[in-house]
């Protein structure tokens, strides 16, 4: 046994031995290719593991921002008495809260280190396609807004609300500091229409829109189907549309608190001339016996029995000089009296603040954002008057023309409050 174990030892040793000495044979080059080869198959699955998280890592860097509801800034200059109000009495209504409405854009912009043109199947490795596929494009389109919608448009225009909204509270703060914030009462709110579907509170500003305004509550509302079907006088003397102050205590109050408040104006002086040629220029059953007498009475010295008997032909000086009296023949009309006191900005402290230079573009967007539906947009007509030419500011110099300095100082000082609040500008560099 011994033996045949010790011979099969030897057997195996010297087949190991040949084995080792037929491999220690081989030729160098052999042993170089083999090495080679090996290299450049690790190379290869090495560039192929590369390009895949290189691709991964660039496609997760398209990441679009999200829209956060606005969160309104309480003014710096306000006091904590100016931010609450007392307990409503009777006709006297809280300060009404702010309903989030508006959306607020992050100043970031969608970037990637890679870009969209770029991409080519050179990129897109055989193993990854698969993933490609099941995972969705690696850039994701860039324009996302619905429908009529531009992101960039919507973005300025939110950023405008901010800095109007900011720039009234403020004024309002400074000019009514050191003073007792009254409450609101019934005529505070005796302009502003109500549009409950889609909780919205409108104040009217005459000579700023007001009428297509109406026609769009109507809409809104329901009661027409376009804005174009409806006539001047079923706006303003159908009484179709709820006035705030018509409903009861608690009614006032529970919109107040959760509906959009909304102000379009005009520039003062230019709301001025147009109010202006609209009541005296043209004929009119109301302003010419009502306003138009009184002023002639009392400013024009050896009027016409005619003038005197039916009012009409009031001159523009005429009307200024009406305007800026203290004690005036005929009291205040809503066609020319200052938005600080029409709508109560610093009472009401309003969600959405439009301006009639940029009517439409401003009325459009606000319609978006309540939800209104997507083919009511903001008509463009004028149905009073369509023959003559809207007021522009050349047509307001031309009236104001007809003025001294001191008397055009006066007028700017009649709507200090507008221009301030609302930030226009001085429309005559002879004014302080």
């Amino acid at each position: 046994m011994w033996v045949e174990c010790r011979t099969l030892e030897t057997s195996c040793g010297g087949r190991r031995r040949f084995l080792r000495s037929a491999v220690m044979r081989l030729p160098c080059s052999f042993w170089f290719l083999l090495l080679l080869a090996a290299g450049g198959l690790l190379l290869l699955h090495l560039q192929d593991l590369t390009e895949t998280l290189q691709q991964q890592s660039q496609g997760a860097q398209f990441i679009s921002t999200r829209v956060q509801p606005v969160r309104k800034e309480q003014c710096s200059h306000c006091s904590d008495h100016d931010r609450q109000s007392s307990y409503p009495t009777d006709d006297n209504f809280p300060s009404p809260a702010h309903p989030v409405q508006l959306p607020v854009f992050q100043g970031a912009r969608r970037t990637s280190l890679l870009n969209p043109k770029d991409i080519t199947a050179a990129h897109v490795t055989k193993s990854h396609r698969k993933l490609l596929l099941k995972s969705g494009p690696l850039v994701q389109p860039l324009n996302t807004d619905p429908p009529g919608q531009n992101r960039d448009s919507t973005e300025r225009l939110t950023r405008v609300q901010q800095v109007r909204q900011r720039l009234m509270r403020e004024v309002c703060a400074k000019y009514t500091s050191g003073t007792t914030k009254r409450s609101l009462t019934r005529m505070d709110v005796s302009r502003i229409f109500v549009e409950d579907t889609h909780k919205l509170l409108y104040c009217e500003v005459p000579k700023a829109g007001c009428s297509n305004w109406k026609r769009v509550l109507m809409v809104l509302q329901g009661l027409a189907p376009s804005t174009g079907e409806i006539k001047h006088d079923e706006v303003h003397y159908g009484n179709h549309l709820k006035r705030l102050e018509s409903f009861d205590h608690k009614g006032i109050v529970q919109r107040l608190k959760t509906y959009t408040k909304v102000l379009f104006l005009r520039e003062p002086f230019e709301r001025l001339v147009s109010a202006f040629r609209d009541k005296f220029e043209s004929p009119n059953s109301y302003y010419h016996p009502v306003f138009g007498k009184p002023i002639i009475s009392r400013y024009r010295s050896n009027a016409t029995q005619q003038a005197l008997r039916t009012g009409a032909g009031v001159t523009f000086k005429e009307f200024i000089q009406y305007l800026l009296d203290v004690h005036r023949p005929v009291g205040m009309d809503i066609h020319w009296e200052p938005v600080g006191q029409l709508c109560s900005p610093c009472l009401l402290d309003y969600d959405f603040i439009g301006k009639f230079e940029t009517l439409e573009e401003e009325a459009n967007f606000l319609l978006r954002s309540i939800g209104a539906p997507s083919n009511l947009t903001f008509p463009s007509f004028k149905d009073r008057n369509p023959n003559a030419e809207r007021t522009s500011s050349e047509i307001m110099r031309r009236y104001f023309a007809q003025l001294n300095v001191a008397e055009r100082q006066r007028a700017y000082d009649f709507y200090y409050m507008d221009y301030l609040m609302f930030n226009y500008s001085k429309p005559f560099n002879d004014l302080y």
